[in-house]
């Protein structure tokens, strides 16, 4: 009795040990096993709205400036060429907005709630089999691969149901492995529109046009001194003023002078003569 459970013992982990090297070198039967992936929606999708208006006050290139409805300046720099804006039903890119466009951005969100299902088959004979944790079948291409049984797990043996414990070797067994996740898929999408300035009214014909004449104020005169004249330069010669009659007479004063001087230095003379004499 006790050889035989020795020899069972040893043949069970012979076969587990080969179930395992046969998982070590034919990774090529994994595809043997074919997996069908599905998506559906399980609940009605949800959508949200935003939108942005405001101004364009400022665009130089690829980037711009533009004013919110809150007042607030928003700047956008490097703007691809592929972004436009759609305007009278036509679409125009950052180079040809304009200063004091009016624009809006609606960005579209859609949550939609999805069930992910994964379905994986499997055909094969049974090699061994160790319930409820594993088995190893013998896949078409003659090879062995492991797999382990999740819980709850049913086989397809002639078209009945069984659970691990009712697997044998040799059997040929079909088996499932469904695997259920939910996901959220969110998508959005983005449109933007313009309006452009409008031009400033034209006035109506044969309608008299007021015009306001806002009076200037002149500066006030600033009263500047008079020039004084130049003055004349200086007579290089003097002017003629008097006659020569009065030279003329000092002259003869002056002669006269003489004459008694002369008359009396005679008579000093002849008297001191007749007085040595």
């Amino acid at each position: 009795m006790k050889s035989t459970r020795v020899s069972r013992t040893i043949l069970r982990g012979l076969l587990l040990g080969g179930g395992t090297l046969c998982i070590a070198f034919t990774l090529t039967a994994s595809a043997q096993v074919q997996t069908t992936t599905k998506s559906e929606a399980v609940g009605a999708p949800t959508k949200t709205i935003k939108i942005e208006r405001g101004t364009v006050v400022y665009v130089s290139g690829n980037s711009c400036v533009i004013k919110a409805e809150d007042g607030t300046l928003r700047h956008f720099d490097n703007v691809p060429d592929s972004v436009t804006v759609t305007v009278d039903g036509k679409q125009l890119n950052i180079h040809q907005i304009q200063p004091g466009m009016t624009v809006e951005r609606q960005t579209i969100t859609t949550t939609t709630p999805k069930m992910i299902t994964t379905i994986k088959t499997v055909s094969g004979t049974v090699f061994y089999v160790a319930p409820p944790n594993s088995v190893i079948l013998t896949m078409e291409n003659g090879k062995n691969q492991q797999f382990k049984i999740p819980k709850g797990q049913k086989f397809t043996v002639n078209g009945q149901e069984t659970d691990a414990f009712g697997l044998k070797k040799g059997m040929k067994v079909d088996a499932q492995q469904v695997i259920e996740q939910p996901e959220t898929v969110v998508a959005e999408e983005v449109k933007r529109t313009g309006v452009m300035p409008p031009p400033p009214p034209a006035p109506a014909p044969n309608v008299p046009i007021l015009v306001l004449v806002v009076p200037v104020e002149q500066p006030a005169p600033v009263e500047t001194a008079a020039a004084e004249p130049a003055p004349e330069p200086a007579p290089t010669k003097l002017p003629k003023t008097a006659s020569n009659l009065p030279l003329i007479g000092l002259l003869g004063m002056l002669f006269c002078g003489l004459s008694l001087a002369t008359m009396a230095l005679r008579g000093t003379i002849s008297r001191l003569a007749s007085s040595r004499g």
